[in-house]
């Protein structure tokens, strides 16, 4: 099947040819074209610089560019689909593309407006949610729906309607107040860095969030809230909830404070399990913390949890929010994953070129070969010990043998504390 990604080139759209290069053909187009073909050539796809040229030789289109551009593209390559494809958009509003696919679309052309609940800094599809709006279901849609579930994703339908308005409360109305607490930060000169001195494991939360979403493009979550239809009712109800929430407070209503707070809690649902998630996280980065000061002066491996690689070293000290190692690597915790012992041992294996020594020691011929092998095996980065040669001959005095060892290990070091073990034993080295 081919698939073709108009805005392949970055966000979302070049996100999802990971998760359809293997399994399908993949195409892209992008607005920058130097930009696209390099990303295609990286990706190992193919460039397409033309759209519409794009459209008619895809079997499904998914149309992957900023919410503004979002309906003019949909109207651009609609004519030129060929019979017996699909479109499918990912923008995080749904009814003004909808009705562009309505508008423009042929008869014979499917089209499932969709909105995958998550960012391109996702590198699993398992457990994410994705939205389906479709107004009519063809022969795509269960196809569609059916690969969705394979990859083990929450798949919801629903109208575009509904959907927007959802929207408008997990997205307009919460990047609305978290942009609004920052911007108040930054208008009273708030030293976010010494805040930390003082913050509670909960306002260390409420900050990642914050920062997460204020260093978003900041034109699209502008075009979040002002293509939304119901962004103007929601930012209108929040302003009055703030400005209701301040009136109490200033004209010293307590009891009016109290109604606010209780109502407010009684709405937000399970509060048990709010706590229990909560808790979660914060035990979760205590438990980082902890884990990386008992391990400074030790070997460690701290894994990037975006990009995939591993840093290995000694960590020299935990400096606030940054763990140190002694190669002049720093990381910030929070984008982190300390590997466990296991994990570190396999990265080794892994990574790191093998060292091997062929050694030979001389013992009283009473010795049993087979338990120095056993305990040489167990020697920390020791990967095989395997004995090659028993001898005894006019070299060796009487009542002794040599042995010979062919070691494999991962370090020089390793092999060095073979050699005290084999001495240890009583051994000379020859």
């Amino acid at each position: 099947m081919k698939i073709g990604i108009i805005g392949g080139s970055d966000g979302l759209g070049k996100t999802l040819i990971y998760y359809f290069r293997d399994e399908f053909d993949v195409a892209i187009s992008a607005r920058d074209h130097i930009k696209g073909r390099k990303v295609a050539e990286e990706m190992n796809v193919d460039y397409v610089e033309s759209n519409t040229q794009l459209a008619a030789m895809s079997d499904m289109l998914v149309i992957s560019v900023p919410i503004n551009n979002t309906v003019s593209v949909i109207r651009e390559v609609g004519p030129f689909m060929r019979k017996g494809s699909v479109m499918v958009d990912v923008t995080s509003i749904k009814e003004e593309p909808l009705r562009a696919m309505e508008e423009s679309l042929p008869e014979n052309v499917e089209y499932i407006p969709t909105h995958p609940v998550f960012g391109p800094r996702t590198t699993e599809l398992d457990n994410q949610i994705i939205v389906l709006t479709p107004t009519k279901k063809g022969e795509w849609y269960k196809r569609v729906h059916d690969y969705l579930e394979s990859k083990n994703m929450r798949v919801i339908e629903t109208t575009a309607e509904h959907h927007d308005y959802m929207m408008s409360i997990v997205q307009v109305l919460t990047h609305f107040s978290f942009i609004s607490t920052a911007s108040a930060m930054e208008k009273l000169k708030v030293d976010i860095n010494e805040t930390e001195d003082y913050e509670s494991p909960i306002y260390n939360l409420m900050i990642d969030m914050i920062a997460r979403i204020v260093s978003q493009n900041p034109y699209l979550t502008y075009y979040i809230q002002s293509m939304n239809n119901n962004g103007p009712k929601i930012r209108k109800v929040f302003s009055e909830a703030v400005d209701e929430l301040r009136d109490a407070i200033d004209s010293e209503d307590d009891e009016k404070f109290v109604e606010i707070a209780i109502n407010a809690t009684k709405n937000m649902g399970d509060i048990q399990n709010a706590l229990g998630m909560s808790d979660k996280a914060i035990t979760a980065l205590s438990h980082e913390y902890s884990l990386l000061n008992e391990s400074v002066g030790h070997e460690i491996a701290l894994k990037h949890i975006y990009s995939g690689k591993v840093h290995v070293g000694v960590l020299e000290r935990v400096n606030g929010k940054t763990a140190i190692l002694d190669n002049g690597t720093k990381l910030r915790v929070a984008n982190v994953e300390v590997l466990s012992d296991e994990e570190l041992y396999q990265w080794k294996l892994d990574n790191i070129e093998w060292k091997k020594q062929s050694i030979s020691c001389v013992f009283s011929e009473s010795v049993i070969p087979n338990v120095i092998v056993e305990t040489l095996e167990k020697v920390d980065e020791v990967i095989e010990v395997v004995l090659t040669d028993i001898y005894q001959g006019p070299q060796i005095d009487e009542g002794f043998k040599s042995l010979t060892f062919e070691v494999t290990a991962l370090s020089n070091e390793a092999i060095q504390n073979v050699k005290s073990i084999l001495t240890g034993f009583g051994g000379v080295l020859r």
